[in-house]
């Protein structure tokens, strides 16, 4: 079968949840594969995907970095991975379950059958729907995406989101080597970049559940360079009018190998 739909997913010490996470993703109908950045978990997390790769060597893959490097770049590993490959369907999902795997499917056929570009998986397109957050974490997410629109008038109610669907042409058309941030940022400034492009966004109403396994990465110094970036992402895109990248800049990159 050739390859549609890679979902990446990111992980620092997530022993709890990694397996069970990949084996709810490959239950799913329409053949999601699953491409799992380590960045060389101390509590094993890798052996554990190695393992269940086993059972599924040609929809597990595993690429396990040298450390701690964040999300950002392993986002942007992932998807030159992808793009390389040749996958039409890109995702961003956690390895937690707070982003439910079943709304893959939804986010997919927003982008396949509607001819979305980028489908975000959305907290606050409808209300506030965030399940187990307290509630200092879930004003302060919020009030992000309220900043972030104001600032730059991205016109996305949850420019935070980290549960999307990209079609190809969207990363291709990205300058990926030119993505600068590495936290909450990255996931506003790809979107924003997106937007810029021209690229048809739409926002799907998920209902977000904090994890309840494992340890949230969440860290202030995330926050703020989401904060700064904002103003450094709106001030740049005054100056530097976006341009898409052509197809040599998408497929000269060095492209990961897996395990």
């Amino acid at each position: 079968m050739n390859h549609s739909k890679l979902v990446i997913i990111p992980t620092y010490n997530e022993k709890e949840n990694v397996q069970d996470i990949l084996y709810t993703v490959m239950e799913l109908p329409g053949h999601f594969e699953v491409l799992i950045i380590d960045d060389n978990s101390p509590d094993g997390t890798a052996s554990l995907v190695k393992a269940a790769k086993v059972s599924y060597p040609n929809r597990i893959h595993l690429i396990v970095r040298t450390g701690k490097l964040g999300l950002g770049t392993a986002y942007i590993e992932g998807f030159k991975y992808a793009l390389a490959n040749g996958y039409e369907y890109i995702f961003e999902m956690d390895a937690d379950f707070s982003h439910n795997p079943k709304d893959l499917i939804r986010l997919y056929e927003a982008c396949a059958d509607e001819r979305n570009d980028l489908a975000i998986g959305s907290r606050y397109i409808k209300g506030v729907n965030v399940v187990n957050w307290p509630m200092g974490r879930v004003l302060m997410s919020y009030f992000a995406s309220v900043y972030v629109q104001f600032i730059t008038g991205l016109p996305i109610k949850d420019s935070t989101a980290g549960f999307k669907c990209y079609h190809r042409s969207v990363l291709e058309g990205i300058k990926l080597n030119k993505i600068k941030f590495v936290g909450y940022a990255f996931q506003i400034e790809m979107k924003f970049t997106a937007w810029k492009l021209g690229y048809k966004i739409i926002e799907i109403p998920i209902i977000f559940t904090d994890r309840t396994k494992g340890t949230s990465k969440m860290s202030t110094n995330i926050f703020r360079e989401a904060v700064m970036g904002v103003i450094y992402m709106k001030i740049k895109s005054l100056f530097n009018p976006y341009k898409r990248a052509d197809i040599a800049e998408a497929t000269k990159y060095n492209v990961p190998s897996t395990k």
